[in-house]
Order: C-alpha cells, then sequence, then structure tokens
C-alpha cells in the first residue's frame, strides 16, 4: 500500500522487545517515543515528566541511533506543562483525532468504519500493536484509504514543525 506509519513505543516495551525496535527502525518507519512506564502525565511534576522522557528517549536512542523527535502522551493525556516540558527536549507532541478503538476488542470492519466515516485530510489515526484485530483490519483500511485518494504517511511527514499553535482540542494550527 505504500504507507507510511510512526510506532510510538514505551520504555517498557523497548526494553522487552529490542529486536522488534531495531527490526521497526531497520524498516525505515518512524519512532516516537509514548513515554517509559505509560503513566499520566497531567499526574507528574515536571521533573518526573522529564525522567520519564529521557529515560525513553535514551532507550529508543540506543537501539535505532537516531534522535526522537516525536512523543505522544498515554491516555492522550496533556496539558500544556507537558507540551512546554516535551517542546524544551526537542520533542513535539502529537495527539490523534480518530481512535480505532481497536483496544476495546472491535472487529476489524467495525475498526474500519470508525475510521472511514471519520477521516479527513491531515487525520492522525491511533492503532495499538497489541490489539485483537487491527492486522485484520490495516489491509482493508489501507486498501479503502488509498482508494479514497489518501496518501498514509508518518506522522513527522504530516506535522507543521514551525510557526503553528496547538488549540485546546490538540490540533496544529498555523500562525497567522
Amino acid at each position: 500500500h505504500n504507507a507510511r506509519a510512526t510506532f510510538f513505543v514505551v520504555g517498557f516495551w523497548v526494553e522487552d522487545y529490542p529486536d522488534m525496535v531495531k527490526a521497526i527502525n531497520d524498516q525505515g518507519v518512524e519512532i516516537g517515543t509514548h513515554s517509559n512506564t505509560h503513566a499520566d502525565f497531567a499526574k507528574l511534576s515536571t521533573s518526573q515528566i522529564k525522567l520519564e522522557l529521557e529515560t525513553s528517549v535514551n532507550l529508543i536512542k540506543s537501539i535505532t541511533n537516531k534522535d526522537v523527535k516525536l512523543f505522544r502522551a498515554p491516555y492522550g493525556s496533556y496539558n500544556n506543562n507537558i507540551i512546554s516540558t516535551a517542546e524544551s527536549m526537542g520533542l513535539t507532541t502529537i495527539q490523534w483525532d480518530i481512535d480505532t478503538l481497536d483496544w476495546k476488542g472491535l472487529s476489524a470492519m467495525e475498526i474500519t468504519n470508525r475510521v472511514i466515516n471519520n477521516v479527513k485530510n491531515g487525520s492522525i489515526i491511533l492503532c495499538h500493536n497489541n490489539s485483537d484485530h487491527i492486522l485484520d483490519a490495516l489491509p482493508i483500511l489501507l486498501d479503502r484509504l488509498t482508494k479514497m485518494g489518501y496518501e498514509i504517511t508518518s506522522v513527522g511527514d504530516l506535522i507543521l514543525k514551525d510557526n503553528y499553535y496547538i488549540d485546546n482540542l490538540g490540533v496544529q494550527r498555523k500562525q497567522r
């Protein structure tokens, strides 16, 4: 499908599956951090946020030899402090606009329909590697999105890099 993606990995998963991280990286897939322990960042102090991010970024970099540039907060829980702390560390915090709810055990067709019914240009679609039916859904979903004229790309290729702000819905907007 010529689809590109971004995997946001948690530090403890990186520790348990370093060969998978290497394989993902070796395939040219972008890797971002999803924290070290999957804590709710809105409940952490600034120093705890920094430790979570530093630890996970260092684990990923030790395997990929690449700088980590993207952060997706666990549970989608974020606030201005989390964003500014991540930015001070060179990380761009991202959010998704379509949750497949694959983690709830939805069928491949339910996952596909959730995406198809809500997708728009610039959508970031949230999937999980440990869900029951995502591997069944992806070929169907990618085929349909491609036929609808969408290009599936990595988050790093999609997001704005400068002259933007993040609105109250977590959406990047160009500065005017």
